[in-house]
Protein backbone atom coordinates (compact mmCIF):
# COMPACT_ATOMS: atom_id res chain seq x y z
CA UNK A 1 0.00 0.00 0.00
CA UNK A 2 1.07 3.39 -0.88
CA UNK A 3 2.50 5.59 2.73
CA UNK A 4 0.07 7.74 4.05
CA UNK A 5 2.39 10.73 3.08
CA UNK A 6 1.12 10.05 -0.67
CA UNK A 7 -2.08 9.20 -0.02
CA UNK A 8 -3.37 11.66 3.13
CA UNK A 9 -4.32 15.26 1.96
CA UNK A 10 -2.63 17.25 4.70
CA UNK A 11 0.61 15.00 4.13
CA UNK A 12 0.74 15.73 0.29
CA UNK A 13 0.15 18.88 0.58
CA UNK A 14 3.30 19.36 2.31
CA UNK A 15 5.11 17.60 -0.43
CA UNK A 16 6.17 20.68 -2.40
CA UNK A 17 7.38 22.38 1.05
CA UNK A 18 9.63 20.15 1.72
CA UNK A 19 10.42 18.57 -1.81
CA UNK A 20 10.95 22.00 -3.98
CA UNK A 21 12.84 22.44 -6.95
CA UNK A 22 16.49 21.07 -6.32
CA UNK A 23 19.29 20.41 -8.76
CA UNK A 24 18.00 16.92 -9.30
CA UNK A 25 15.56 18.61 -11.11
CA UNK A 26 17.28 20.52 -13.05
CA UNK A 27 19.16 18.00 -13.99
CA UNK A 28 15.85 15.99 -15.24
CA UNK A 29 14.90 19.27 -16.95
CA UNK A 30 17.86 19.54 -19.29
CA UNK A 31 17.45 16.16 -20.48
CA UNK A 32 14.38 17.98 -22.60
CA UNK A 33 16.63 20.56 -23.91
CA UNK A 34 16.69 20.48 -28.36
CA UNK A 35 12.97 21.21 -29.44
CA UNK A 36 9.74 19.61 -28.25
CA UNK A 37 9.57 15.95 -27.05
CA UNK A 38 7.07 13.55 -25.63
CA UNK A 39 7.54 13.01 -21.83
CA UNK A 40 6.51 10.02 -19.86
CA UNK A 41 7.18 10.56 -15.62
CA UNK A 42 6.25 7.43 -13.86
CA UNK A 43 5.75 8.16 -10.46
CA UNK A 44 4.78 12.22 -10.82
CA UNK A 45 3.61 12.89 -7.71
CA UNK A 46 2.59 16.32 -7.22
CA UNK A 47 3.66 17.03 -10.89
CA UNK A 48 5.80 19.77 -10.11
CA UNK A 49 8.68 18.60 -12.79
CA UNK A 50 5.63 18.21 -15.45
CA UNK A 51 4.53 21.67 -14.69
CA UNK A 52 8.53 22.64 -15.56
CA UNK A 53 8.04 20.29 -19.07
CA UNK A 54 4.84 21.50 -19.95
CA UNK A 55 5.68 25.19 -19.57
CA UNK A 56 8.61 24.21 -21.99
CA UNK A 57 6.12 23.05 -24.79
CA UNK A 58 6.66 19.79 -24.19
CA UNK A 59 4.03 17.32 -24.81
CA UNK A 60 4.07 15.69 -21.16
CA UNK A 61 2.24 12.69 -19.58
CA UNK A 62 2.28 12.00 -15.65
CA UNK A 63 1.39 8.50 -14.06
CA UNK A 64 0.75 8.02 -10.30
CA UNK A 65 -0.82 5.49 -8.08
CA UNK A 66 -2.16 8.07 -5.97
CA UNK A 67 -5.20 9.77 -6.77
CA UNK A 68 -4.19 12.75 -3.85
CA UNK A 69 -1.05 13.27 -5.12
CA UNK A 70 -2.74 14.02 -9.02
CA UNK A 71 -5.51 15.88 -7.74
CA UNK A 72 -2.55 18.62 -6.75
CA UNK A 73 -1.13 18.07 -9.54
CA UNK A 74 -4.07 18.82 -11.58
CA UNK A 75 -4.12 22.63 -9.87
CA UNK A 76 -0.30 23.50 -10.98
CA UNK A 77 -0.12 26.53 -13.76
CA UNK A 78 0.43 24.11 -16.59
CA UNK A 79 -2.29 21.04 -15.09
CA UNK A 80 -4.53 21.32 -18.18
CA UNK A 81 -1.82 20.98 -20.50
CA UNK A 82 -0.84 17.30 -18.96
CA UNK A 83 -2.56 14.13 -19.20
CA UNK A 84 -2.66 12.84 -16.13
CA UNK A 85 -2.63 8.87 -15.52
CA UNK A 86 -3.14 7.25 -12.25
CA UNK A 87 -1.56 4.21 -11.60
CA UNK A 88 1.16 2.22 -10.67
CA UNK A 89 4.25 2.73 -12.92
CA UNK A 90 4.28 -1.02 -13.86
CA UNK A 91 0.94 -1.76 -14.75
CA UNK A 92 1.18 1.89 -17.22
CA UNK A 93 -0.53 1.38 -20.59
CA UNK A 94 -0.89 3.93 -23.75
CA UNK A 95 -0.83 4.11 -27.67
CA UNK A 96 2.10 6.44 -27.17
CA UNK A 97 5.95 5.92 -27.40
CA UNK A 98 7.85 8.74 -25.45
CA UNK A 99 11.02 10.41 -26.77
CA UNK A 100 12.07 10.54 -22.82
CA UNK A 101 10.92 8.44 -20.02
CA UNK A 102 11.52 9.22 -16.45
CA UNK A 103 11.19 8.24 -13.17
CA UNK A 104 12.45 11.01 -10.47
CA UNK A 105 12.54 11.50 -6.79
CA UNK A 106 14.17 7.96 -6.06
CA UNK A 107 10.32 6.46 -6.69
CA UNK A 108 12.27 3.13 -8.52
CA UNK A 109 13.43 1.99 -4.49
CA UNK A 110 9.31 1.86 -4.12
CA UNK A 111 9.26 -0.88 -5.93
CA UNK A 112 10.20 -4.27 -3.63
CA UNK A 113 10.47 -7.31 -5.39
CA UNK A 114 11.57 -8.49 -8.68
CA UNK A 115 7.81 -8.85 -10.73
CA UNK A 116 7.56 -5.59 -9.91
CA UNK A 117 11.04 -4.11 -11.15
CA UNK A 118 11.34 -6.24 -14.00
CA UNK A 119 6.82 -4.97 -14.84
CA UNK A 120 8.16 -1.66 -14.54
CA UNK A 121 11.17 -1.94 -17.08
CA UNK A 122 8.95 -3.63 -19.90
CA UNK A 123 6.61 -0.80 -19.16
CA UNK A 124 9.37 1.64 -19.84
CA UNK A 125 10.77 0.02 -22.61
CA UNK A 126 7.11 -0.65 -24.65
CA UNK A 127 6.51 2.55 -24.66
CA UNK A 128 9.97 4.44 -25.46
CA UNK A 129 10.33 5.59 -28.73
CA UNK A 130 13.00 4.37 -31.81
CA UNK A 131 15.75 6.73 -30.19
CA UNK A 132 14.02 7.69 -27.08
CA UNK A 133 15.56 7.48 -23.39
CA UNK A 134 14.84 6.43 -19.99
CA UNK A 135 16.49 8.21 -16.86
CA UNK A 136 15.84 6.96 -13.33
CA UNK A 137 17.98 7.29 -10.13
CA UNK A 138 18.78 5.06 -7.01
CA UNK A 139 20.39 6.12 -3.94
CA UNK A 140 23.88 4.07 -3.71
CA UNK A 141 23.60 1.31 -0.97
CA UNK A 142 27.30 1.44 0.06
CA UNK A 143 26.30 4.91 1.77
CA UNK A 144 25.28 4.80 5.46
CA UNK A 145 21.77 5.81 5.20
CA UNK A 146 20.50 4.51 7.85
CA UNK A 147 23.00 6.77 10.00
CA UNK A 148 22.04 9.83 7.88
CA UNK A 149 18.65 8.94 8.28
CA UNK A 150 17.32 8.12 12.00
CA UNK A 151 16.85 10.34 14.23
CA UNK A 152 16.59 13.43 11.09
CA UNK A 153 14.29 16.39 12.35
CA UNK A 154 12.80 18.90 9.75
CA UNK A 155 10.44 22.52 9.61
CA UNK A 156 7.97 22.41 7.34
CA UNK A 157 6.68 26.53 7.06
CA UNK A 158 2.82 25.94 5.58
CA UNK A 159 0.98 29.70 5.37
CA UNK A 160 2.61 30.88 8.34
CA UNK A 161 2.18 27.06 10.50
CA UNK A 162 5.10 25.57 11.33
CA UNK A 163 4.59 21.84 10.87
CA UNK A 164 7.61 19.63 12.82
CA UNK A 165 8.62 16.54 11.16
CA UNK A 166 11.21 13.57 12.70
CA UNK A 167 12.66 10.50 11.08
CA UNK A 168 13.20 7.32 12.74
CA UNK A 169 14.90 4.05 10.94
CA UNK A 170 13.02 1.36 12.48
CA UNK A 171 15.11 -1.89 10.53
CA UNK A 172 17.59 -2.06 7.92
CA UNK A 173 19.23 -5.12 6.52
CA UNK A 174 19.20 -7.34 3.10
CA UNK A 175 18.79 -4.17 0.85
CA UNK A 176 15.69 -3.33 2.65
CA UNK A 177 15.07 0.00 5.11
CA UNK A 178 11.94 0.49 7.06
CA UNK A 179 11.22 3.90 8.65
CA UNK A 180 8.68 6.01 10.56
CA UNK A 181 8.08 9.99 9.56
CA UNK A 182 5.99 11.42 12.58
CA UNK A 183 4.34 15.19 11.20
CA UNK A 184 3.68 17.47 14.16
CA UNK A 185 0.76 19.61 12.61
CA UNK A 186 -1.13 21.45 15.86
CA UNK A 187 -4.03 19.78 16.07
CA UNK A 188 -2.73 16.10 15.53
CA UNK A 189 0.09 14.10 14.76
CA UNK A 190 -0.15 11.57 11.61
CA UNK A 191 2.53 9.00 11.19
CA UNK A 192 3.93 7.34 7.62
CA UNK A 193 5.72 4.36 7.35
CA UNK A 194 7.87 3.32 4.56
CA UNK A 195 9.97 1.01 2.92
CA UNK A 196 12.79 1.19 0.35
CA UNK A 197 15.20 -0.87 -1.48
CA UNK A 198 18.00 -0.45 -2.32
CA UNK A 199 20.25 -2.39 -5.26
CA UNK A 200 23.70 -2.26 -5.87
CA UNK A 201 24.38 -1.22 -9.75
CA UNK A 202 25.14 -4.63 -11.04
CA UNK A 203 21.72 -5.86 -9.60
CA UNK A 204 19.77 -3.00 -11.25
CA UNK A 205 21.95 -3.55 -14.21
CA UNK A 206 21.11 -7.28 -14.58
CA UNK A 207 17.60 -6.22 -14.54
CA UNK A 208 17.87 -4.05 -17.34
CA UNK A 209 19.95 -6.60 -19.29
CA UNK A 210 16.93 -8.93 -18.75
CA UNK A 211 14.85 -6.53 -20.02
CA UNK A 212 16.16 -6.00 -23.40
CA UNK A 213 17.64 -2.44 -22.13
CA UNK A 214 21.14 -1.28 -22.05
CA UNK A 215 22.66 1.09 -19.88
CA UNK A 216 24.47 3.78 -21.98
CA UNK A 217 25.90 5.57 -18.64
CA UNK A 218 25.39 6.04 -14.74
CA UNK A 219 26.13 9.45 -13.07
CA UNK A 220 27.15 9.46 -9.64
CA UNK A 221 25.74 12.84 -9.28
CA UNK A 222 23.43 15.93 -10.63
CA UNK A 223 26.47 17.09 -12.45
CA UNK A 224 27.05 14.08 -14.78
CA UNK A 225 30.14 12.63 -12.97
CA UNK A 226 31.21 9.76 -12.59
CA UNK A 227 29.73 7.36 -10.44
CA UNK A 228 32.04 6.11 -7.64
CA UNK A 229 30.84 3.46 -5.58
CA UNK A 230 32.94 4.43 -2.30
CA UNK A 231 31.60 8.06 -2.62
CA UNK A 232 28.53 8.52 -5.06
CA UNK A 233 25.49 8.91 -3.15
CA UNK A 234 23.24 8.92 -6.37
CA UNK A 235 23.53 6.00 -9.32
CA UNK A 236 21.64 8.47 -12.41
CA UNK A 237 20.78 5.41 -15.27
CA UNK A 238 20.30 6.90 -18.81
CA UNK A 239 19.21 3.86 -20.44
CA UNK A 240 18.07 2.97 -23.86
CA UNK A 241 16.88 -0.37 -26.33
CA UNK A 242 18.68 -2.82 -27.09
Amino acid sequence: MPDLHYEHPRLAALYDLACGWSEDRDFYLSLADGGPKSILDLGCGTGLMWDAYAACRHDVTGADPSRTMLDIARGKLHGDRIEWVECLSQHFRSDKRFDLIIMTGHAFQVLLDETSILATFAAMREHLARDGCIVFESRNPEIDWKARWNGGAFEVNQEGRVIREARDVISYSSGRIHFETRYHFPDEILVSKSELLFLSREEIERYLQASALQVEVVYGDWHRGPFDERTSEEMIFVVRKV
